[in-house]
């Protein structure tokens, strides 16, 4: 049963619509799963069945979840604070972003790749707590990235294309001896040529 929210209520990450994109994703994982054996004719018929039936991701993400580890899911619905000590920590593929994700890094790096994420709202705020440690961001043309967090001795290098109403990526919260690094992918040389021709 749809429970109705009140209005300003956020959905709950597992609760977003899912696209035909994201099942296809799902739908490959399990057919490679098929074909390597770890899971037989029924099952596979019996999965793709609720694939193809899901509505949300969360009902998605359930499908795939013994088929291989964490980073390599085909959908991640994780909403936890991203943590990272003297080490990396990545998220990268087809994960939802929450409207406020919290992130530590001491002495560790946190990259992100928003590149095929979905973003749960326009305005994205990373509530970071950076000390001597490095945040590295990978958006999509069209995505602003404002660093308006509390710096000492830290360093930002953004390197964007934002869109004039495109989503906003927000680095708040404290960086001490830090680093943001934001930038866009780069352009091939098709998108450079038919950029010049637009102006």
């Amino acid at each position: 049963m749809d429970i109705p929210r009140r209005p300003g209520q956020a959905t709950r990450v597992s609760d977003l619509r899912a696209s035909d994109a994201d099942r296809e994703r799902v739908a490959a994982v399990l057919g490679e799963a098929l074909a390597d054996g770890r899971i037989t004719m029924d099952e596979h018929a019996d999965r793709t069945t609720r694939v193809y039936a899901a509505r949300t991701l969360g009902e998605l993400t359930g499908l795939t979840l013994d088929l291989s580890p964490e980073e390599a899911q085909p959908i991640l619905v994780d909403d936890r604070p991203v943590t990272v000590f003297f080490g990396r920590v990545r998220r990268e593929g087809r994960w939802v972003v929450p409207v406020k994700l919290p992130l530590l890094a001491l002495f560790g790096t946190v990259e992100l790749d928003l590149r095929e994420a979905v973003l749960q709202r326009r305005h994205i705020v990373l509530d970071s707590m950076v000390l001597a440690g490095r945040v590295r961001l990978l958006v999509p043309e069209g995505v602003r990235v404002d660093v308006t967090g509390r710096t000492v001795l830290s360093t930002r290098e953004v390197r964007t294309r934002p869109a004039a109403e495109g989503p906003t990526i927000e680095v708040a919260g404290t960086l001490i001896f830090g680093s943001v690094k934001a930038r866009a992918p780069k352009r091939t040389l098709r998108q450079r040529v038919r950029g010049r021709l637009r102006r």
